[in-house]
């Protein structure tokens, strides 16, 4: 352990995120009245972030369900309480391990090595998983776009969401038909379950509102968290911090509302994110002697 090498290729992964990161938040935070901010945070009723924080867990309860019955369908039998160990391990390495190999890439090659498949297979799965929640995230943002502000500042794109709302989950079942028949199976309740991960998020977000005392606007802020998460799916920073602020400060921008409780929504959606991700250090412990460990050079 000692003597392993850096990767340099993880290396400046890691400084490239690590710069994103810090640009993203200090151009927000120069544009951002920090002290008020800082107010808005330190005034946040603790029982409203709890019951957050509550069902942000949920949001991951379900995930790990919906990721095990993927990986039921390629032939690996896992335990539910195995699969949710693995699932906030994965959270973990995806927070607070930056450049390295990502929580997805920690998950297949663990369970590529513990059960004998094919890493393709692993793959597809949990490549599925993620392209199933992202679905489910389009599908609701849209949901929540429509009775949106934004609707009234773009009237002219309305007819053309609906036409992706109406559109997005016959393609998606055409989409797994064509490339992923082995998961057709479980299209509809895997569906379902992407589409309560993403609700339970989106009510641990209404809760946060509550506990900074935004009640006007509500859909608006809604839906700008869900458009920043799918702006959080690229890994150009770490865990999605800056990129979700820049996205609230722009989106909220646009339709002319105070960015403040935007900004300070994300910064403490992050800490609940990471928060929950530190039940992956518990994991790893737990796991040490069962668990491979990934080579600084596997990708």
């Amino acid at each position: 352990m000692a003597n392993r090498k850096i990767n340099p290729k993880t290396l400046l992964k890691t400084l490239l995120q690590i710069l994103v990161t810090s640009a993203a938040l200090y151009l927000v935070l120069r544009k951002t009245d920090v002290a008020k901010l800082g107010g808005i945070i330190r005034n946040a009723n603790p029982w409203y972030l709890l019951l957050s924080l509550l069902f942000f867990n949920i949001s991951k309860l379900i995930n790990a369900v919906r990721l095990n019955r993927f990986f039921k369908v390629i032939g690996i039998e896992l335990s539910a309480i195995y699969s949710l160990k693995l699932y906030y391990l994965g959270m973990f390495y995806n927070l607070f391990l930056p450049g390295g190999v990502g929580g997805d890439g920690y998950k297949i090659y663990v369970l590529q090595k513990n059960h004998g498949l094919k890493m393709i297979n692993v793959f597809h799965a949990v490549f599925w998983d993620r392209l199933s929640g992202i679905i489910a995230l389009i599908f609701l943002s849209i949901i929540l776009l429509l009775p949106s502000s934004f609707a009234l500042h773009l009237p002219f794109l309305v007819p053309y969401v609906w036409v992706v709302l109406v559109a997005i989950y016959p393609l998606a079942l055409i989409l797994n038909k064509l490339f992923y028949k082995q998961f057709i199976e479980v299209f509809t309740i895997t569906s379902v379950e992407s589409l309560l991960i993403q609700i339970a998020q989106v009510i641990s977000v209404f809760f946060i509102l509550k506990a900074i005392s935004q009640n006007a606007h509500i859909v608006d802020y809604l839906a700008i968290f869900l458009i920043s998460t799918i702006a959080t799916i690229i890994p150009i920073t770490i865990g999605g911090a800056g990129a979700r602020e820049i996205t609230f400060f722009y989106l909220l921008a646009f339709v002319k509302l105070g960015t403040n409780a935007g900004v300070a929504l994300s910064l403490i959606f992050f800490v609940i994110s990471a928060i929950s991700s530190l039940a992956g250090i518990l994991t790893k412990i737990n796991h040490e002697k069962s668990v491979p460990e990934i080579p600084e050079n596997h990708q």
